[in-house]
């Protein structure tokens, strides 16, 4: 197994979770009244609201409605897709 191999596969792994987290984050939307400081939610809301908080800063909500959740799945979708796509760096280098 080769570096970039090991890379890829962590890499991939981690832009795979990243996106489901912030797909769940987009289901929770629909919940105002959920307590993201409990747990199991806490789980979803720790590792993505550093993204969402810096994003809120940029992009305000749009009536009422948050959108930087879907502005991470498709960054996130995007950057997979570069990198580890059919025609992405890493796939190029093996």
């Amino acid at each position: 197994m080769t570096g970039i191999t090991v890379a890829s596969w962590i890499l991939g792994s981690v832009l795979v979770v990243m996106t489901l987290l912030f797909i769940f984050r987009i289901v929770l939307t629909w919940y105002p009244e959920v307590n993201l400081s409990k747990l199991p939610l806490s789980l979803i809301a720790w590792p993505t609201e550093p993204f969402l908080a810096l994003t809120r800063k940029i992009v305000p909500p749009i009536g009422g409605v948050d959108i930087t959740p879907i502005i991470w799945v498709g960054i996130c979708s995007l950057l997979r897709e570069m990198i580890l796509g059919q025609q992405g760096i890493l796939t190029m280098m093996m």
